[in-house]
């Protein structure tokens, strides 16, 4: 299996948290087949927002979530 990577973003309550405010406003970047692109994606898209305390990306890595015993 590939080692997915999904980077999203969006405004969240608290800067120090992951609770999004609007889960229908999320900026899903895209699914990436390793960490180095995804987090290349997630830090052009992080440093666009880099003004915005209440902006946050995030790199998930799927793979993790899929097959959690590897």
């Amino acid at each position: 299996m590939s080692k997915l990577h999904l980077v999203f973003g969006g405004r969240v309550k608290d800067p120090q948290g992951l609770d999004f405010e609007d889960l229908k406003a999320i900026d899903f970047v895209g699914l990436f087949p390793d960490y180095a692109s995804a987090e290349s994606a997630w830090r052009s898209s992080s440093q666009r927002s880099i003004d915005d305390a209440e902006m946050k990306y995030v790199v998930v890595h799927l793979h993790r979530l899929l097959e959690p015993e590897l």
